[in-house]
Order: structure tokens, then sequence, then C-alpha cells
């Protein structure tokens, strides 16, 4: 069976970042100024999370949920 590692990311529009906030994978902390980054850079940091495991090679999906939200004000007609 391949392995699955699932991240959540959300978007800090304060900060104007992508950032991890969760993983399967414990100690993952990554932030990009996109999400596209984000994607970008998760297989290298995860391959050196995981350096310390046993010596074999393994196929390893990473699936990357992402929350982003946006506010929109509108005036009334009275």
């Amino acid at each position: 069976m391949k392995r699955m590692i699932v991240v959540k990311a959300n978007y800090d529009a304060e900060a104007g970042v992508w950032w991890t906030e969760s993983a399967d994978i414990h100690g993952l902390r990554v932030e990009a100024a996109s999400l596209e980054d984000l994607v970008a850079r998760l297989p290298n940091v995860i391959e050196d999370l995981l350096e310390d495991g046993p010596d074999r090679t393994e196929d390893i999906a990473i699936e990357v949920i992402a929350h982003a939200s946006t506010r929109l004000s509108v005036g009334l007609a009275a």
C-alpha cells in the first residue's frame, strides 16, 4: 500500500503567507508566499524529516488540504 501524508494549510492574510497548520509528520513547519510555493517545498522538507527512518525506498503521496477565506462589506439599502 502506498503511504499518504496529509498536510493542512491555511492562509494568513495579515502576514501574507501560507503555512502548514497540521500534518501527519511531526515537526513539519513550512511557510510560503503562495500555495504553489508551499506545495513545492513540501517534498524536500518531508524527506528531511523522514531521513531518520528506515533505510528503504518508499513512494509517498502528499495531499494538501488548503483553507483560505476573505470578507466582503456591502452597504444595505434603507
